[in-house]
């Protein structure tokens, strides 16, 4: 497949639900026990998935007909200096290996690190352009979990670099405190698709469908939404409510009705 139809497994009528569970580098990962059983469940809302080699190698027929994004770094955020942030780890041939129609790496502006981590996503970026894999960069002004330092102006410019160094879409977090106005001007700013993450699990359905819908509203392309789903005590219902307002432009109240009718 061309660069186009690989980022098209992913976007269903321009939109996507994609399910990150590529965590368990990252962080303790209490849901995740049981990938394969996870993805039979959500397979019928979910658009693509992010998942790192070791569960690519082993999930056989189960991602037919789903987007499948390659984690290419470790995002390390447990300790601090020179083995914090991005560790990159694969490539383009790994892609290829396991059937991925694109990949996915960190990008961390402002970080302690930056500079690494910049020249990892543009040689991933530049090994791209020959294989037509297309790249996802998850950029994050400082690095994870750093709401305070997700200011508008500091996602602004994450998105725009992440973009200006050539990806192909570009998965950030919604604004601290930022309006839907705010993240329509970010939005618009990038010539690429812009997907929302969830972050940590919220532990609150109408805050995150909340979030969702003003993303939508500002012209987001979808959602990549991983704890928020699978550390949920009913991920299916919440998968199918992130799929309503995102495919069918469910209002909140709607989605929420939804979740009701899954026990």
């Amino acid at each position: 497949m061309n660069r186009q139809e690989n980022l098209d497994t992913f976007f269903r009528d321009g939109k996507t639900v994609i399910l990150p569970i590529d965590h368990g580098v990252a962080v303790p990962v209490p849901g995740l026990e049981n990938p394969f059983a996870l993805i039979e469940q959500l397979n019928p809302f979910v658009d693509g998935y992010v998942i790192n080699l070791g569960l690519a190698l082993r999930t056989g027929d189960l991602l037919t007909g789903k987007g499948i994004c390659l984690r290419t770094d470790v995002y390390n955020g447990r300790s601090n200096g020179r083995g914090a942030g991005s560790i990159p780890v694969y490539g383009l041939s790994e892609a290829e290996m396991v059937g991925a129609s694109s990949v996915m790496n960190m990008l961390f502006p402002m970080a302690e690190n930056e500079e690494s981590s910049i020249q990892s996503c543009a040689d991933l970026i530049r090994e791209s352009m020959d294989i037509d894999i297309p790249v996802i960069i998850e950029t994050l002004p400082y690095g994870l979990g750093q709401k305070e330092k997700y200011t508008v102006e500091n996602i602004g410019f994450a998105v725009r670099l992440a973009a200006e160094l050539g990806a192909d879409v570009v998965k950030t977090a919604y604004p601290t405190n930022g309006t839907v106005k705010d993240f329509k001007r970010i939005v618009e700013s990038c010539y690429v698709p812009v997907i929302v993450l969830g972050g940590a699990a919220m532990g609150n359905d109408l805050d995150l469908l909340c979030m969702v819908r003003d993303a939508m509203e500002a012209g987001a392309a979808g959602v990549a939404i991983g704890r928020n789903v699978w550390q949920h005590k009913n991920p299916v219902a919440i998968a199918r409510s992130l799929a309503a307002i995102v495919h069918e432009s469910a209002r909140v109240e709607e989605a929420l009705t939804l979740m009701k009718e899954i026990v």
